[in-house]
C-alpha cells in the first residue's frame, strides 16, 4: 500500500496547466512531476507554549535530517516531501494528524513531545493504519495499555529516565533510608514519572515526605519553596516538565536551600535557558552533543553549521526518527506502514549517535538504547553558555545489557 499520490491542490495545479506542450516551453513539467513523485511525510510538535522551546529543537531535527536525506537519494529514490505543524494540544494535534492522513496523504507522522497530544496522534494513527513516531513524548502508558501496531517510541520512556537517574542516586547513597520531596508536572507526563518514581524510590528502601502537583502556568515556585524548607528532605525530586524546569531551579537557589536535587526528566534547552550558575544535581539525558562516537560528531557537526548552535536531545529524537523511517523504507522498498512495522519487529538496528546500536523491541517499540547522566559544573569552570554540565558514562555500561533501563515488561493491549 503505497500511501504517496498527490494532495488536491497539487492535483489542481496540474489540472490547471493546460496543454503539455506549452507547460514544456516554460519547465514546468518536471517540477510537477517531482512534487508529483515526492514522498510525505508529517511532522507535528508544540512550537508555543511551555513545551515551545524544545519544539523549536525539534523542528531544527527533522528539517536536517529531511536535508540530508534528500540528497542521499531520498526514499526509493524519491524526495521527501515535509509537511509540518504546530501540534498546540491534544486536540489540535489529533484534528492535523488527520489532516495530515486524510488530505495530505503522508506515509508516516513524527514528532510530539506532549504525552496527551502523543496518545491523541497515537489513536488517529491506529485508525488509519500509519506509521507514527515518538520523538519525545517519555509516558510509560504510551508503551503499555495504550500501545499500538503503528506506534514507535525514539524518545525514552520515564521508566528509562528514573532507571539511568536511580543508577546515580545508588551509587551516591540517596535513596535508601532517604527521605524524598518532589515537585511534579500536573499532566499525563507528569503523573507516569512520579508514578515511576515512586515505584523505583519503594524498591529501593527510601520514603517520600510530600510529593506535590504543580499546574504548568505556574511560574512563582515560592510557595513550593517554602514548604521544602520547613520540610528538611534528603533529597528533593523534579518530576517537572519544559520551562517549569528553569522556574524552579532559578527560585531554588535564589532561596539559597542546601538539600541535594535530582530530575528524572530533562532536556538541555532547559538548561541552556537557565544559564550558568542556576541548575545544580543530578539529571538524566537520552542524548547530548558531548557524546564523541563518529556519527554523532558528523550529526553535531552539520547542526552547527546549519543553526549556529550546537543540537539539544529533543533535536537528535526529531532526526533520529526521520532517519529511521527513511532506512527501514528503503531496505525493504516499500512505503507500507504494516510492512515497515513488521521490518522494524524482527529487530532491524539502527545507528543512534551512541556507541552502541539501537533496535525497536518488538512487543511495545521501544527503541532500547544507552541513557546518560548529567552533573552541573560550578559557575566559574563553565567555558560558554553551552557548557554547563560533565555528561556521565552511557548507562548500562559497555558490558551490562540494555534492559537495565528497559521499560517494564509487558505486552501491549
Amino acid at each position: 500500500m503505497d500511501r504517496s499520490p498527490v494532495s488536491h491542490r497539487r492535483r489542481d495545479l496540474i489540472k490547471s496547466a493546460g496543454a503539455v506542450t506549452a507547460l514544456g516551453t516554460l519547465g514546468f513539467p518536471a517540477i510537477v512531476r517531482s512534487q508529483a513523485d515526492a514522498i510525505r511525510i508529517g511532522h507535528l510538535t508544540p512550537r508555543t507554549g511551555f513545551l515551545g522551546p524544545l519544539g523549536e529543537y525539534a523542528v531544527m531535527g527533522v528539517n536536517l535530517a529531511v536535508e540530508e536525506i534528500n540528497a542521499g537519494g531520498g526514499i526509493m529514490g524519491r524526495k521527501i516531501d515535509l509537511i509540518a505543524e504546530d501540534s498546540v494540544n491534544p486536540q489540535t494535534a489529533s484534528t492535523k494528524a488527520e489532516r495530515l492522513i486524510e488530505r495530505d496523504k503522508v506515509v508516516a507522522i513524527i514528532g510530539e513531545i506532549s504525552s496527551a497530544s502523543g496518545l491523541a496522534i497515537a489513536q488517529v494513527a491506529q485508525r488509519n493504519r500509519i506509521l507514527f513516531f515518538n520523538t519525545g513524548c517519555n509516558s510509560d502508558e504510551l508503551r503499555g495499555k495504550s500501545c499500538n501496531r503503528y506506534m514507535f517510541h525514539t524518545e525514552a520512556a520515564n521508566s528509562m529516565y528514573v532507571s539511568a537517574c536511580g543508577q546515580a542516586l545508588l551509587r551516591d547513597g540517596m535513596v535508601k533510608g532517604k527521605k524524598w520531596y518532589s515537585l511534579t508536572a500536573d499532566y499525563a507526563f507528569g503523573h507516569d514519572l512520579l508514578k515511576v518514581a515512586k515505584r523505583f524510590m519503594a524498591a529501593n528502601g527510601g520514603t517520600f515526605t510530600a510529593d506535590e502537583l504543580v499546574p504548568t502556568d505556574v511560574a512563582d515556585f515560592s510557595p513550593f519553596l517554602l514548604k521544602i524548607r520547613n520540610a528538611k528532605p534528603d533529597l528533593v525530586v523534579s518530576n517537572l516538565a519544559g520551562a517549569q524546569i528553569t522556574n524552579f531551579m532559578k527560585q531554588y537557589l535564589e532561596f539559597g536551600l542546601p538539600y541535594p536535587v535530582a530530575g528524572f526528566g530533562f532536556d538541555t534547552a532547559v538548561a541552556w535557558g537557565a544559564g550558568k550558575g542556576n541548575v545544580l544535581g543530578i539529571w538524566p539525558l537520552v542524548w547530548d552533543s558531548k557524546v564523541k562516537t563518529p556519527s554523532a560528531q558528523r550529526f553535531t557537526d552539520a547542526f552547527v553549521k546549519k543553526y549556529g548552535k550546537p543540537p539539544e536531545n529533543q533535536a537528535w529524537g526529531d532526526y533520529m526518527s526521520t532517519k529511521h523511517v527513511a532506512q527501514a523504507m528503503n531496505e525493504i522498498k516499500r512505503t507500507d506502514s504494516t510492512k515497515v512495522a513488521e521490518h522494524l519487529e524482527k529487530g532491524a538496528k539502527f545507528d543512534i549517535l551512541k556507541s552502541r546500536e539501537g533496535y525497536y523491541r518488538n512487543w511495545d517499540h521501544q527503541l532500547m538504547q544507552e541513557m546518560y547522566t548529567v552533573t552541573f559544573k560550578p559557575a566559574a569552570e563553565v567555558k560558554d553558555r553551552w557548557d554547563l554540565f560533565t555528561l556521565s558514562p552511557p548507562v548500562p555500561a559497555a558490558n551490562q545489557s540494555l534492559d537495565l533501563v528497559r521499560p517494564s515488561a509487558g505486552a501491549p493491549s
